[in-house]
């Protein structure tokens, strides 16, 4: 049965699209019947004929893509915009290595391993970024032999 027509007025007077338009198959032959607009205001009230939801876009990647994301993952070099300094600056990463070192420096010298002059040495050396990390500090001191032994 063709219900064209009926579909036009029914989404002309739900003021929706053609597509979002339902007829009920049982209601079908009634609403074959119907010419005027009169009579499809009537046959929406009546529940003859629907409006469809308006079809949303799922969120469902997203949400999962999000959890990957908490986890740490997609982030590998293909997802890197910019250069290394845009996501951690040059400041920050050198703070990052600078404060560890000097800590344990300062833990040395106060536990009396090493003496006041060694660490000036090792302190201005590492601010001229001698020392990779704390774990390069410490094996400078011990192939160097400036703990004291006690």
């Amino acid at each position: 049965m063709k219900l064209t027509t009926q579909k036009r007025l029914a989404a002309d007077v739900m003021k929706v699209g053609m597509s979002r338009v339902w007829i009920d198959p049982h209601f079908e032959d009634e609403v074959s019947l119907a010419i005027t607009r009169d009579d499809i205001r009537r046959l929406v009230d009546e529940g003859a004929i629907q409006k469809k939801r308006v079809q949303g876009v799922s969120r469902g990647r997203a949400r999962h893509n999000l959890r990957q994301k908490r986890k740490g993952q997609r982030a590998g070099p293909g997802k890197k915009k910019g250069k290394a300094t845009s996501t951690l600056g040059s400041k920050e990463r050198w703070m990052m290595k600078i404060r560890p070192m000097r800590k344990e420096l300062a833990k040395l010298r106060n536990e009396g391993r090493i003496t006041p002059r060694v660490y000036r040495e090792l302190y201005l050396k590492a601010k001229g970024n001698a020392f990779r990390n704390t774990a390069h500090l410490k094996t400078y001191i011990s192939e160097r032999k400036l703990e004291v032994s006690k």
